[in-house]
């Protein structure tokens, strides 16, 4: 009988492991080997035994949960000693029943000041600061505390943010924010592309509001969660917007390894399992899942 050990750690997005049952499914590249388990601990290291080994070691790992989305790895379990493997799962945002934000005044001061700022958003004008943050659905509200997370920690050549050009909201939407910007953005962006902060990228896919006209569009380097500015201007250049978004670019898939694309728009959530696991920028708010997932989470 195989003697190969794999040893697996099935962790979320802040490296935690998961308090919920997983099913696991092995299935050999070659042999006909394809052990099975349903229903496993997933708070502790899992251990698997009887496995066959290298040189005729490599299976397809698929693991599944509950409340976060399946993934799916190659795995060569070694002639010799236990195989440590760890897997990320990323929230699976069809099963998310809540979120925990943080309180307006904790907002990082560039953020409260943007909505402070903010009085004529669409679909909520009258309101600003905490009346406007708070009057946010939980989509808008985290697509806008990924969008300030991400440009505030975005600095250009002369070492201010890109949250600190942003003047006031027009509209927000899960995926993006719509802002009046100050005009030396655009020059500081166009600057930063010489310093491969940012590139310029086709502005085809972006529509500019009335009374202004398209000018160019930019993104990050980042291979996943890019931030990308469109801006659009008066013909005389008197006043700027910016179309601000953060770029999935299939990068869900490729981060995490998922099995099944969930398809449609960019969710926020989605993005927020991104900026987390792949660029260490946590924009502050917790999905709350099932109950028995998310007490591991506190």
């Amino acid at each position: 009988m195989p003697d190969g050990i794999l040893r697996l750690r099935i962790l979320d997005v802040y490296g935690d492991f998961l308090n919920e049952k997983v099913d696991i499914f092995l299935r050999h590249q070659t042999l006909s080997d394809d052990p099975s388990f349903r229903q496993l601990d997933a708070g502790r290291i899992i251990e698997i035994k009887n496995l066959n080994q290298s040189p005729q070691g490599l299976y397809r790992l698929e693991v599944d949960a509950l409340s976060y989305q399946a993934v799916s790895q190659f795995v060569n379990i070694a002639s010799s000693g236990a195989t440590e493997k760890a897997l990320t799962l990323p929230v699976d945002h069809n099963k998310v029943v809540g979120v925990e934000f943080p309180p307006f005044g904790s907002l990082a001061a560039d953020g409260q000041t943007l909505l402070a700022n903010s009085s004529q958003v669409l679909g909520f004008e009258n309101k600003s600061g905490g009346d406007l943050y708070g009057a946010l659905d939980d989509i808008r509200r985290a697509g806008f505390l990924n969008l300030i997370a991400k440009s505030a920690r975005t600095r250009l050549t002369n070492n201010r943010t890109v949250l600190s050009y942003i003047q006031e909201l027009t509209e927000v939407r899960g995926d993006r924010f719509f802002a009046v910007v100050d005009a030396a953005l655009h020059g500081e962006t166009k600057n930063a592309v010489v310093d491969e902060i940012f590139h310029s990228v086709d502005d085809a896919l972006h529509t500019p509001p009335p009374g202004f006209e398209m000018v160019d569009s930019y993104k990050t380097f980042d291979h996943y969660g890019n931030l990308q500015l469109t801006f659009s201007a008066t013909p005389d250049r008197s006043r700027w917007q910016v179309d601000m978004d953060i770029d999935d670019a299939q990068g869900f898939e490729h981060i995490f390894q998922v099995i099944r694309n969930i398809g449609g728009a960019t969710h926020p959530y989605d993005i927020h399992e991104i900026l987390i696991a792949y660029q260490e920028i946590d924009p502050g708010y917790r999905l709350m899942l099932h109950p028995v997932a998310q007490s591991a989470r506190g």
